[in-house]
């Protein structure tokens, strides 16, 4: 076990002024200081709010799907519904509603699975995985004007084999798979009643 002297510090934020304000994002300049060396370093901090990401389970052991071209790797990206969650909206509400708009699915029994930072070395914001059960198609799907996305409902299992093969490439993604094995695990026998 680590002595307490060999534990990370805590670094002492003495400022933070804005560099420059995107519509996706906002970067910073944030002061610290080290507790115990006394050195003073100026970090950059993307300022990004909060996502939300949906594992829409069918009544058959079906997951929703999307895939859609993505400009960051210039490249089409297989994934789950998600977005950005408006500031103060709840993560439930927001994951039914990129979920109805994506997809056109709705469903029950909606509820956080977990929290995950996407990369806190320099991103403040957080993605909440929501799942939701029993989904079905309930709407016409309401894209945002830059959306263009096929909806796939494949069998989980499927989707996990994906994962493995390096089809699913989208971190986040992959962290919400995680999260839901354990929920998948307890379901599993109960798919053979179908």
């Amino acid at each position: 076990m680590s002595s307490p002297e060999a534990a990370p510090a805590r670094w002492e934020k003495l400022g933070e002024e804005s560099l420059a304000a995107t519509p996706i994002l906002d970067l910073h300049r944030a002061h610290y200081r080290h507790p115990r060396r006394g050195r003073e370093r100026d970090f950059i901090v993307l300022d990004v709010p909060d996502w939300v990401n949906v594992l829409a389970l069918t009544p058959d052991h079906r997951l929703v799907l999307v895939t859609q071209f993505r400009f960051g790797t210039n490249d089409f990206s297989l994934e789950i519904p998600g977005g950005v969650l408006e500031r103060g909206e709840d993560p439930v509400a927001g994951g039914l509603r990129e979920l109805r708009e994506e997809t056109g699915y709705s469903g029950k029994n909606a509820r956080v699975l977990g929290r995950v930072h996407p990369n806190p070395a320099i991103q403040n914001n957080t993605c909440h995985i929501v799942l939701v059960e029993d989904a079905t198609i309930a709407a016409a799907t309401q894209w945002d004007q830059d959306e263009e996305i096929a909806v796939n409902v494949l069998p989980v299992d499927e989707v996990y084999a994906l994962a493995r093969a390096g089809r699913i490439t989208h971190a986040l993604v992959l962290d919400a798979l995680l999260h839901f094995a354990p929920v998948w695990a307890g379901l599993r026998p109960l798919k053979s009643e179908i």
